[in-house]
């Protein structure tokens, strides 16, 4: 059984009315870049966002922590995977990024 997390997003626009409807969402890295995820509606929010809906509204995409550690400024870091349990990935083809632990919490889920 692996862990799930919920990494915290921004969603800040919607992208498509196909079903269900699909958002663009942002986070930013350990590093301060920016990563921007591209996923339907209900795979980052519980909300029913569509078009007319104000943004940017917050948001989660679940994750896999494959490490963690205390980086020499002291900041708690993680290092995860948006492959598991969705397949989700940024609009540059990545899926494994270092994020600051804060910006996880944990899920009531696991996966096998």
């Amino acid at each position: 059984m692996v862990a799930l997390y919920n990494l915290a997003v921004n969603i800040v626009r919607f992208t498509d009315d196909h079903f269900p409807g699909w958002v663009a969402s942002e986070f930013m890295d350990a590093e301060g870049h920016r990563h921007t995820i591209i996923d339907k509606v209900p795979g980052l929010s519980l909300e029913d966002l569509d078009a007319t809906s104000k943004y940017p509204r917050p948001g989660a995409a679940r994750c896999e922590v494959l490490d963690r550690w205390q980086d020499s400024q002291g900041r708690e870091l993680a290092r995860i995977s948006l492959v598991r349990p969705d397949g989700l990935e940024s609009t540059e083809g990545l899926s494994e990024f270092v994020v600051i632990s804060a910006q996880l919490s944990a899920s009531l889920e696991e996966s096998t």
